[in-house]
């Protein structure tokens, strides 16, 4: 199983790069992943004109299984509506080969702050219960990303969203946010944290980039694919249910 990990790509603001997501485009047409995630951020403010944009600029993208969540971008003037509207449920989930994707909004309407919310709670053990590999994917981190300055927005309850993924033993949870890919792992669980693939606002010297995740049986590597110059590098790779865990 193949699986494209995209964020933070704000297709209408002044930092887009139309090179960069032509770029992407041919990428992803190469790769052929069963499933493109992209984790928010898909317009700049929210509006219609925007969200009709985004929407003609994602059905570009040559990957026919798409999972995706609105970023604090997404949010802003009223446009959790127009997502829902255009891009269907907040709370998507995709089954794959055995492996179980849960997308989570865990954005607030006209605020950066990330929430998840005490009452979404039930849908992680819902969804993610049982046999699958597990993978959790939401806009806003839930651990600190070096690097990218004093800590704002990550959600207001992290801490318990975090208990919540490590009692059901979620393999991965994919975010963005913060336009610097990352990798944390807490007990059993990778936190894998995309950069942004089509926008110039970027961290110091890093570069447009996105992932892809592989999973075969009980082994994943994780591959970051610089979008400018089309390279990869394996970043990551490991078993995902170790003896002993």
């Amino acid at each position: 199983m193949r699986l494209a990990h995209v964020s933070d790509l704000h297709m209408t603001g002044m930092y887009f790069v139309e090179g960069w997501f032509r770029s992407l485009k041919g990428l992803l047409e190469d790769i052929e992943p069963d499933l493109l995630i992209i984790s928010g951020d898909l317009t700049d403010d929210g509006h219609l004109y925007e969200y009709e944009r985004a929407y003609e600029l994602v059905g570009e993208l040559p990957v026919e299984r798409k999972l995706i969540v609105p970023g604090n971008h997404d949010s802003r003037n009223m446009g959790y509506s127009l997502f829902e509207e255009l891009f269907g449920t907040r709370y998507p989930t995709v089954e794959v080969d055995g492996v179980k994707v849960l997308g989570m909004d865990s954005t607030e309407p006209d605020i950066n702050d990330g929430h998840v919310g005490r009452e979404n709670y039930p849908l992680i053990e819902r969804e993610l219960r049982g046999g699958w590999v597990k993978i959790l994917t939401l806009h806003h981190h839930l651990i600190p990303i070096p690097g990218t300055g004093r800590e704002r927005n990550i959600p207001v309850d992290a801490g318990d969203v975090l208990k919540k993924v490590t009692e059901e033993r979620v393999n991965f949870v994919l975010s963005g946010h913060r336009h610097l890919p990352w990798i944390w792992k807490l007990e059993r669980t990778y936190f894998i944290n995309a950069g942004t693939a089509t926008s110039k606002r970027l961290k110091g010297r890093s570069y447009p980039s996105f992932n892809l995740l592989e999973i075969e049986d009980n082994t994943f590597r994780l591959h970051e694919y610089n979008v400018i110059n089309g390279k990869s590098k394996e970043i990551l790779t490991g078993e995902i249910n170790p003896p002993g865990e």
